[in-house]
């Protein structure tokens, strides 16, 4: 045999391999109609930075609204939305979601939610003001919702990026003294706020957890064990390849409970992971980085059985009530009880809000003329400009 013949043959041969593998791999090859992460009998919270929403214009759009579909999910909390109005757009399009973002001048925090499966009882911004920026580059976004008849809430972060993995406390816009910092404020306000509610704190916190303590950002979580856990330690302790940041690599996206979700944490049907939606496209984890995000979603869902409680919305009714619902040229807006600079405001399915009416004195019931309104989801808010007392979502019929 000449040494033509045997390269020939040595071709034919790696052709034949590379043939067979491709074979094989094209039988076992997932696409994204195979992603799935909620259940019918689950409830699904996903953190998700969505990088530079959209990073690649349409083509991602037509990407994340897939993947939306697909992981059919209860909420989603998602990061770094440039665009408001391609968001909103996307979510027009897509029949079983709503999306709810509050406007920023960068990198908007969102959610995404069935209303099918939750009722929304409030979403609202926190630390809002300047002393607050440093901190908390974007202000945390929290949304209180009743699923079953239980009551949840959720706080949507995207903390400050980047540093050296060395927390110095004697330089204030240090990264990681930014970040330990916004920790302890979340803290204080959950522990003040809901001392007794079943809170996730999530979101892109962009840094880990199994730093030694001395440079630890999230130290005060870790160092109060009885009143918090972050759901997604198995992640960070494991091994890179499950990782929510591959391309680093590293793990910076969070899912933090309290106590009052613990034993829904420890029961068999949990089930917490960074999802690996790169493995369901063709080109892999390119494919992903380049159209859609160089983050994955992380996320957590469990069963959870119908509390025979009044939920959120109950609640609200004790105090609130509007006939009548859906609205078509009139409603009328009645409260329970009297409440000292009352208002009734109202809100789109975006958050802005579309209307405030001051209630005089003592005034318990408001007429309000709104055939001007354009059909469809309002949220009506009951506040004293400090604290929020009720929520009714009304419907404006054609």
């Amino acid at each position: 045999m000449t040494c033509n013949n045997h390269i020939n043959a040595a071709l034919k041969g790696l052709v034949t391999i590379i043939l067979l593998l491709a074979f094989q791999s094209g039988i076992t090859a997932q696409n994204l109609e195979d992603l799935d992460f909620g259940t019918d009998s689950t409830f699904e919270v996903i953190t998700w930075n969505i990088e530079w929403f959209p990073k690649e214009g349409q083509t991602t759009v037509e990407y994340v609204g897939e993947i939306i579909e697909e992981l059919d999910v209860d909420v989603m909390a998602v990061q770094e939305i440039d665009n408001i109005a391609v968001f909103n757009a996307m979510m027009d399009e897509l029949d079983d979601f709503e999306g709810y973002i509050h406007d920023g001048y960068f990198a908007a925090l969102a959610y995404i939610y069935k209303p099918q499966t939750i009722e929304i009882n409030d979403i609202y911004q926190i630390y809002t003001a300047e002393p607050y920026w440093r901190p908390f580059p974007r202000s945390p976004l929290v949304m209180e919702l009743s699923y079953k008849g239980n009551d949840y809430v959720i706080i949507n972060n995207h903390f400050k990026c980047c540093g050296d993995d060395v927390m110095n406390p004697d330089d204030p816009w240090d990264e990681e003294t930014r970040r330990y910092d916004a920790s302890n404020l979340l803290k204080e306000y959950v522990d003040s706020h809901f001392p007794e509610k079943q809170t996730f704190i999530v979101g892109d916190l962009n840094d880990n957890l199994t730093d030694d303590p001395a440079n630890n950002v999230f130290k005060m979580f870790f160092d109060d064990p009885e009143n918090y856990e972050f759901a997604d330690m198995e992640i960070a302790e494991g091994d890179s390849e499950d990782w929510s940041y591959p391309t680093w690599p590293s793990h910076l996206d969070h899912l933090l409970l309290t106590d009052e979700l613990f034993d829904e944490l420890n029961d068999s049907s949990c089930v917490v992971e960074a999802v690996k939606i790169d493995e369901y496209l063709d080109n892999g984890w390119w494919e992903y980085e380049e159209y859609v995000s160089d983050h994955r979603p992380v996320g957590i869902r469990f069963e959870q059985s119908i509390n025979s409680g009044l939920n959120g919305a109950e609640a609200s009714a004790e105090i609130l009530q509007v006939y009548p619902n859906p609205i078509k040229d009139k409603v009328s807006i009645h409260l329970e009880k009297e409440i000292k600079n009352a208002a009734i405001e109202c809100y789109d399915v975006h958050g802005h809000l579309i209307r405030r009416i001051p209630l005089e004195g003592s005034q318990r019931i408001v007429q309000w003329d709104c055939k001007s309104l354009p059909a469809g989801f309002y949220l009506l808010k009951l506040t004293d400009g400090v604290q929020h007392f009720a929520n009714i979502k009304v419907i404006k019929a054609h």
